[in-house]
């Protein structure tokens, strides 16, 4: 897998999708205009 480009605070992320809880889409472009946090975890199995 190739590696992303680091983003750094206050930086604007690239164009994303993501499921939600619920498994529907949202897209950074639907959040636009609100404070975004993203924290990633990995879970170890």
């Amino acid at each position: 897998m190739p590696q992303s480009p680091s983003i750094l605070l206050n930086q604007t992320a690239p164009e994303f999708s993501l499921p939600d809880t619920e498994g529907d889409l949202v897209s950074l472009q639907d959040l636009r205009g609100n404070k975004v946090v993203l924290v990633f975890l990995r879970h170890f199995a």
